[in-house]
């Protein structure tokens, strides 16, 4: 229930038609522009501490600027940026730019092509340089490179090590950074390549720089940058003289998806927000696959191409639960089912009392998952009345008929979050007081000491918000049970790829775990996993294993679910609690084809991933068990 932290997220639109043609049919010379902000807007659910964009103009004559960039920080960072861009060009009407060729020429962010980022900092710093696109200037048109994307390297000493190898000096130690670089190197070399076989071709000056501009290989520069990243990611590129790329990591895991017709070719985080943009249905928005790139010339001619060769398909389930917005109706689809999927458990937990028992949602991100378990529940009280009205015999009499008729399910909106409130009282005890009426509740829908309330959440990570803002003002209805429901897994092990679950001791499970493992006087467990996986760091990529599973193996998953229950339950709650957690079988049979579950599994998609929990779990017992 507290709101994680999501990856980043990206666009890129490529023009087709010059200006005039969009003022033509349009009525507006800002076009791309709009469409950027209208993408970057939907996709807000992606980043909220900061935006950025970059904008090429093709047509730019020497001794003009034709590469653009601002950034901004904060949750307002989209309307900054586009505020002022207003600003600069709200006092010329419509008759003034129809006679004015100039318009387009004047204002930097009117051009071609351009990039957009939406910030999320995994590592938790929140600086201007954080904020993509990040930019590498040269004096060769094809030589300049803006980079975006959303994406966390697992391995950054590897390709630290390959930038220097090559002679480069680094100045800052992130991979963004390190990937700026990377991709810059193999660009200069990619147009120094070019640049060579233009001088074979008797080429001089300009006829060399036009040779070079419509013959560069962005793809060349894929192919030599990418193959050494591990981890999760989609990452854009556009260059000075107007080459364009999209990539994807080979596993899936990190979304991408784009839509080309005769006036724009555009590429997003989210398949809906393309939609929305460029109003079209979702058949007309295609998914860039795992290990491929689209590819943009300077003509603006696209093609997909292979870069790295596609791995098994890992593609997050944890953007099919929770990150992705909604309204991609795959996505709407699956939450729906991951719902269905939980009709079992609930039931055993309510004893199979649905008359006495009454549903919500919390936080808004569930409301999918509810319609999913709420008809679930429907079709199984459907076949309860069948049952009972055939056992009335063939002559019922309508008060019986009516009475069985009359059972429905109680789907009630019991909480209600307000605007924040503003905590301005410092001490710790009062603070908190206040924090925890954040959530109001609608009184008089749950009968006391009689009803089951049942609460569905999409996931429950650290259980902050649960134990201190939820289940105390849940209990002030009076109910005899308070049911809550997850509608993901138990998330057990941190992510490296790019959202904020990256702490392991933070995890609510974890915690459980490990509660369990000291009060049955197990704790030679952990000492035994911490050796097993400090041995892991010096064993070859191809053998290393996460040792942390067996952590969770020494229990069921049952038992996690109970001492959850008992961490996350105040004293003041009169209510018995429980918590229900969707089991990996029924997130699989909801989201089929997107198997990458290691958030609850510990099935990590790449060797970094392994690693990189195993240290986790070193640095855990190495600070709590000095």
């Amino acid at each position: 229930m507290e709101p994680l932290k999501h990856e980043c997220g990206m666009v890129m639109i490529r023009l087709l038609k010059p200006a005039s043609y969009y003022y033509k049919k349009y009525g507006d010379f800002q076009y791309g522009l709009g469409r950027l902000y209208l993408i970057m807007e939907k996709q807000k659910n992606r980043g909220q501490e900061g935006a950025g964009i970059a904008c090429v103009k093709l047509k730019a004559n020497p001794g003009e600027d034709y590469m653009f960039r601002d950034r901004a920080l904060g949750s307002d960072a989209i309307a900054e940026i586009f505020d002022k861009i207003h600003a600069e060009t709200a006092q010329y009407t419509s008759e003034n730019i129809r006679h004015n060729s100039w318009f387009t020429k004047k204002f930097p962010f009117i051009g071609d092509l351009y990039l957009g980022h939406l910030l999320y900092s995994a590592g938790g710093t929140k600086t201007i340089s954080d904020v993509h696109p990040m930019l590498r200037r040269n004096n060769w048109r094809a030589k300049n490179l803006a980079l975006c994307g959303n994406f966390t390297i697992t391995n950054n000493d590897e390709v630290f090590n390959e930038i220097v190898s090559k002679g480069q000096h680094p100045r800052e130690c992130a991979s963004s950074y390190f990937m700026l670089e990377q991709m810059g190197h193999r660009l200069d070399r990619e147009v120094e390549r070019v640049f060579h076989i233009a001088e074979e071709k008797g080429l001089e000056g300009l006829g060399i720089t036009q040779y070079i501009e419509e013959h560069t290989d962005i793809a060349n520069v894929m192919r030599t940058s990418a193959p050494i990243w591990d981890g999760g990611y989609v990452v854009g590129g556009i260059t000075g003289s107007g080459e364009s790329f999209v990539i994807r990591d080979p596993w899936g895991i990190r979304t991408a998806f784009w839509y080309a017709d005769d006036e724009v070719i555009a590429v997003a985080s989210e398949r809906p927000a393309l939609q929305t943009a460029m109003n079209v249905t979702s058949d007309k928005v295609y998914e860039l696959q795992p290990g491929q790139s689209l590819v943009i010339n300077k003509k603006g001619k696209f093609k997909l191409e292979q870069i790295i060769e596609k791995k098994a398909n890992l593609s997050c389930s944890f953007e099919r639960v929770y990150f992705s917005r909604g309204n991609d109706i795959s996505i709407y689809r699956e939450r729906k089912e991951l719902g269905r999927q939980l009709v079992g458990p609930v039931l055993r937990a309510v004893d199979y009392d649905i008359d006495n028992t009454v549903f919500s949602f919390i936080p808004n991100t569930a409301e999918v998952a509810s319609f999913g378990l709420i008809q679930g529940f429907e079709d199984y009280l459907n076949k309860q009345k069948m049952k009972e009205i055939k056992a009335l015999g063939p002559n019922p009499k309508d008060a019986d008929l009516e009475k069985i008729l009359a059972r429905r399910v109680r789907n009630e909106k019991v909480a209600w979050k307000d605007i924040k409130l503003r905590t301005f009282i410092a001490e710790g005890v009062s603070r908190n007081a206040l924090a925890a009426h954040v959530y109001d509740i609608t009184y008089g829908v749950v009968k006391r000491g009689v009803d089951n309330l049942v609460v569905i959440d999409d996931s429950i990570v650290r259980g902050t918000t649960l134990r201190e803002q939820i289940m105390s003002i849940l209990d002030r209805l009076g109910p005899k049970r308070i049911i809550i429901v997850s509608s993901s897994p138990q998330v057990r092990y941190p992510d490296y790829y790019g959202i904020d679950m990256s702490s392991m001791e933070q995890f609510i499970a974890f915690k459980a775990a490990m509660a369990l493992l000291e009060e049955r006087g197990m704790w030679y467990l952990a000492t035994d996993v911490y050796y097993k996986c400090r041995e892991q760091l010096n064993k070859p990529v191809a053998e290393r294993v996460n040792c942390v599973k067996e952590i969770y193996s020494s229990f069921t998953d049952q038992e996690i679910s109970d001492k959850i229950s008992e961490l996350l339950t105040p004293p003041i709650v009169n209510a018995e609690v429980k918590i229900v957690f969707q089991t990996l079988d029924g997130l699989h049979n909801a989201c089929p084809d997107h198997p990458g579950d290691w958030y609850f599994s510990g099935n990590y998609p790449t060797p970094g991933g392994i690693l990189l929990v195993n240290k986790a779990f070193i640095e855990y017992y190495e600070k709590y068990n000095k």
